[in-house]
């Protein structure tokens, strides 16, 4: 759901929102995007996928991964929270208290009903322009994953992986790091 206001909704107007732990308020070009507490198979593949990075991570330490809520910070008027994002040791100094100020190396959306349209569009857009390195959108329902990797500024698809197929998601952002779709939609 997008909220119209006069003027565009900025990172000021977020940090003023009362806490409210049932919606996830974002801004996208100024305009505030508000969406309901994701449901179970979208929490069941996050759960895997940030368990599975963490556990790669800490035998290979290369970065950090965060889960929702931590903001994306791309300017006043772009501040979103992935469902995971991953920031590599080289490009540590992006993360601050609040969140991470500039493009993540990897960034994942686990789709809901009620964010699929936003996710595959103007998040996609933004990760885009924002300089996202690599960009994977999570089908729980379908049970697939989508990769997208940024390549001349603009993303471009590089697989899409399916659990009945019984193939592997690997990553050229994580080096090493390997997990079986099976065990992510488990």
């Amino acid at each position: 759901m997008v909220e119209a206001q006069a003027r565009p909704y900025t990172y000021k107007d977020l940090e003023a929102f009362p806490e409210d732990h049932r919606y996830r308020y974002e801004i996208i070009d100024g305009d505030l995007v508000v969406s309901p507490s994701p449901g179970e198979r979208h929490q069941a593949a996050v759960v895997n996928l940030v368990f599975a990075i963490r556990a790669f991570l800490e035998v290979h330490p290369i970065g950090s991964v965060y889960v929702a809520p931590f903001d994306v910070l791309f300017s006043e008027v772009n501040v979103v929270e992935p469902d995971l994002l991953f920031v590599g040791a080289d490009r540590k100094s992006l993360i601050e208290q609040n969140g991470v100020h500039g493009a993540p190396d990897l960034v994942i959306e686990v789709l809901s009903p009620s964010t699929r349209r936003t996710d595959v569009t103007r998040k996609k857009d933004l990760y885009e322009r924002g300089g996202v390195r690599e960009y994977w959108i999570v089908h729980p329902e379908e049970r697939w994953v989508e990769m997208l990797r940024l390549a001349g500024g603009v993303f471009v698809h590089f697989a899409t992986l399916a659990a009945d197929r019984h193939e592997v998601l690997t990553s050229p952002v994580l080096p090493g790091f390997s997990l079986e779709l099976q065990r992510l939609f488990a």
